[in-house]
């Protein structure tokens, strides 16, 4: 039996990615900091500062954790600049109102509260969660289950009846942890990435994912 399902936003829902690369781009070339869009990409998911961090320490770049405060500041103002680039992947907005009539639904992202705000507003599905998550409500950003787990809390679901529709390595870990099943979405990343989902897909399929979520009653 299933009582919630708990939804990705950035390349689950979302093609955010021009978004997410461009605004962390111009923060870091700000701090003299130059890495590829792939090294960028490869960490959508984790969470700013995470990827901040790595970024300096990869480069060298030596940073106080007021520039880093700083610097997520001005990325978030960059990423708002630029929401009209990010459009729903086909089928979201399909499964989100399939699950709507079914069972309570849920949203964590390790975007921050401004960004998914904005977002869900311009795109017109905020009606569609029972529960919102974004990296401000959290310390620990995924692979820690923390999103997950405290959207079991305020759905008032136990983890291990939550389903987890994810598109990233981190992820799926982060499922996995909380105890949770997880579906994973291969947008942009090879499949062999995310085989530790319980059912991974090539894209959003309504069908696919309600049969396996009734297979779970």
């Amino acid at each position: 039996m299933f009582d919630a399902v708990i939804l990705d936003w950035d390349g689950t829902l979302a093609d955010t990615k021009f978004a997410v690369v461009t605004a962390f781009q111009t923060v870091l070339r700000e701090m003299g900091c130059s890495v590829t869009d792939e090294f960028v990409e490869r960490r959508i998911g984790i969470g700013t500062r995470r990827t901040l961090v790595e970024a300096l320490e990869t480069k060298n770049k030596p940073f106080t954790e007021e520039e880093i405060e700083e610097l997520m500041k001005k990325k978030t103002k960059v990423q708002l600049k630029l929401t009209h680039t990010v459009s729903l992947f086909e089928g979201a907005v399909n499964l989100l109102e399939s699950l709507e009539s079914k069972t309570k639904v849920a949203l964590a992202s390790m975007s921050n509260r401004k960004i998914i705000d904005r977002l869900l507003d311009e795109k017109g599905i905020r009606e569609y969660f029972h529960v919102v998550v974004t990296a401000d409500e959290v310390i620990q950003p995924k692979p820690n289950p923390e999103a997950f787990l405290k959207c079991a809390i305020d759905l008032k679901c136990h983890p291990d009846k939550c389903v987890v529709v994810e598109d990233s390595i981190f992820g799926v870990k982060a499922a996995r942890q909380a105890g949770m099943k997880c579906i994973a979405i291969s947008h942009t990343l090879p499949k062999e990435k995310l085989k530790e989902a319980d059912l991974l897909l090539e894209e959003i399929s309504v069908e696919e994912i309600e049969r396996f979520i009734q297979s779970l009653v």
